[in-house]
């Protein structure tokens, strides 16, 4: 046992080649426990050859034991080879006490090869041998937490959290939080995100927290949670938009826009903060501003539809026809479809005179409009402009169904339908 706390020190220490010696001289020379034990600490180390070595020269004399094949099987994942894992543990025998956890490793390789159903069979089975063992509930309850099935997962955490807070390292109320928001249920969410912080104080649970207060409307909560974070850590990313978001909520527009440029100078390149400023900006009267940071989101992404179809609402109004058109077609040649286009091009090309260009994009958007009134209402107007008087008695007929009481509507049909 004394030589293999030396190894340890001198590994510890960095002295490799003093470390390495002493290793042979246990392979070579030494007792089967300082094999075990000092497999153990080179697995620890990440000396995988030397582990796998000791292993397999321990299985010459003990072919079945349970414990060596376990740590040869979790050796060989370190390796990257999952073959020769399984094959390791498929040896131990089921009256072995390290069965069980040899289902649990075999429940994990399943899981990470999206073989779900399998690697529950295995944990069921482990938990058959070992009904009180708290860690199998808990891989348990990660497996279905991995797989979306958040109310199954929640019982399991639930079992878990009866008998210990924490296994392996992790925080079962964080686990147990995160499960509750993912499936919707915040407010209970909330209560053991809360339990999580009081229990370990962790920069990604705080994260949690603030963002699953926003999603059940306490925006309050979440605004001083997201701006803690923010004094703990400037570069959590993730934090700016959705503090804005917050701010926005409470009708804090300029805390909101704060917000954002303080994410833009921590990310420039995420073009939802871009997008969401421009809206922001939109909000407090500044056009100016707003144009510059949509821009800024299209540079990011030619194709970002959702920035285009801001911009160009802000550039009609302005009556920069050719500017919504310069729009379109860059979005356009990035081959992304989006219907809202079709129409803004129609309005464009009308209100610049392109009137074949006008009709031809109003055919294409009616393909996804014709059940929108002020679509309709747009498509009717603009085919009595140009003559086309039956096309637009028959859309005309279509917004008298949809408000029958529209005085406006029926005059304009009649006298098409008249004419």
């Amino acid at each position: 046992m004394k030589i293999i706390e030396e190894i340890t020190g001198l590994l510890e220490d960095g002295q490799l080649d003093e470390a390495l010696a002493a290793y042979e001289d246990i392979l070579a020379n030494g007792t089967d426990d300082d094999k075990f034990l000092l497999a153990e600490e080179m697995f620890r180390f990440g000396f995988l050859e030397e582990t796998k070595t000791l292993l397999e020269k321990l299985l010459n004399d003990y072919p079945e034991e349970g414990e060596l094949l376990v740590l040869l099987a979790e050796t060989f994942l370190e390796m990257g080879d999952e073959e020769a894992a399984m094959l390791a543990l498929d040896k131990i025998p089921a009256d072995d006490p390290a069965y069980p956890q040899a289902l649990l490793l075999m429940a994990d390789m399943y899981q990470m090869d999206g073989l779900y159903e399998v690697s529950e069979q295995k944990l069921q089975k482990a938990k058959e041998l070992l009904p009180e063992e708290v860690i199998i509930d808990f891989a348990l309850a990660e497996l279905y937490a991995h797989q979306g099935k958040f109310a199954e997962a929640i019982k399991a955490y639930e079992k878990v959290l009866k008998e210990q807070e924490e296994v392996g390292g992790a925080n079962v109320n964080q686990r147990m939080a995160e499960a509750l928001s993912a499936g919707g249920l915040f407010e209970d969410a909330l209560v053991y995100y809360e339990k999580a912080l009081a229990q370990r104080f962790e920069i990604n649970t705080l994260f949690g927290y603030a963002f699953t207060a926003l999603q059940a409307g306490h925006n309050k909560t979440a605004i001083e949670n997201f701006e803690d974070l923010k004094e703990l850590d400037p570069e959590y990313h993730s934090l700016y938009l959705l503090l804005a978001r917050a701010y926005e909520r409470e009708e804090l527009l300029p805390e909101a826009f704060e917000a954002i440029k303080l994410g833009i100078r921590q990310d420039e390149f995420n073009k939802e903060l871009f997008y969401y400023g421009g809206k922001i900006a939109l909000k407090l009267g500044d056009e100016e501003g707003a144009e510059t940071l949509l821009r800024e989101a299209l540079a990011l992404d030619p194709g970002f539809s959702e920035g285009a179809l801001v911009l160009n609402k802000l550039l009609a109004s302005q009556d920069r026809y050719e500017d919504v058109l310069d729009i379109i077609n860059a979005i356009d040649a990035n081959e992304e479809e989006e219907p809202q286009l079709l129409w803004d091009a129609a309005v464009a090309y009308h209100h610049l005179e392109e009137y074949s260009k006008a009709l031809n994009k109003y055919q294409q958007a009616y393909n996804f409009f014709k059940q929108e009134k002020d679509f309709l209402s747009d498509y009717g107007y603009f085919l009595i402009e140009e003559g086309k008087r039956a096309e637009a008695a028959e859309i005309f007929s279509m917004l008298i169904k949809r408000e029958p009481g529209n005085e406006e509507y029926r005059e304009l049909f009649e006298r098409l339908s008249g004419e």
